[in-house]
């Protein structure tokens, strides 16, 4: 929890003292984690994988608006996902002699857990402040906390891992007040938990839409 509230107080300083313009947002949508291996269930590299499954995302940015084609944007979102452990079976050979191998099958699992995310982005548009429609691309760094199944966020057992984020999306003023926008988004970040034979960073993509409140 202390890492993204220390994120956004830094952001929030390092941005207000020159901002032109300002907007909140908030967003709901899906995070697909696609086919990423997080590793096996046994230290045996041809065993079954470990994988993130797809669910739902929350949220919530503030946008500022430093130049006529630039500007930053700070994001806090929760992600609800799952681990998904597949069958995996294990061989005893036995503790007596003549004792015949025995084998032991686990069940498929999926148990569901929680991401919580903060970032930064720079983002550029292809219209300039105060138009209607401004579709942007975007990138920037921040930090993924994962918190194992079944634990809560108030336990302070996460991972947290650093990486990096890009994508890009449209935002549509509807009047002097209101808006609404989507976002495409390609989060990087080291793969948590450790697991045997676990290797490269999880990719998570965004697909979200929301409204926004311009200041």
């Amino acid at each position: 929890m202390r890492y993204w509230l220390a994120f956004f107080s830094l952001c929030a300083c390092a941005t207000l003292g020159y901002g032109q313009s300002f907007e909140v947002a908030v967003s709901g949508g899906v995070s697909r984690f696609g086919d990423t291996s997080l590793g096996t269930v046994s230290t045996d590299p041809t065993d079954a994988k470990i994988t993130m499954s797809n669910g739902f995302r929350l949220t919530f940015r503030g946008a500022f608006n430093t130049w006529r084609f630039f500007g930053h944007e700070v994001g806090f979102a929760y992600n609800h996902t799952s681990l998904t452990i597949p069958a995996s079976t294990s061989i005893s050979t036995g503790g007596l002699p003549g004792q015949a191998p025995a084998a032991t099958t686990t069940e498929a699992q999926q148990i569901g857990m929680s991401i919580w995310q903060g970032f930064y982005d720079f983002m550029a548009y292809a219209t300039p402040e105060g138009t209607h429609v401004r579709p942007f691309v975007c990138g920037g760094a921040g930090f993924t906390s994962f918190f194992p199944p079944g634990s809560s966020v108030y336990y302070g057992n996460q991972e947290t891992k650093f990486g990096i984020n890009y994508g890009g999306g449209l935002k549509v003023r509807l009047n002097d007040m209101w808006g609404v926008r989507v976002d495409y988004r390609q989060f990087l970040t080291p793969k948590p938990f450790g697991f045997p034979n676990q290797s490269g960073w999880l990719g998570q993509t965004e697909i979200s839409a929301g409204v926004s409140l311009n200041m």
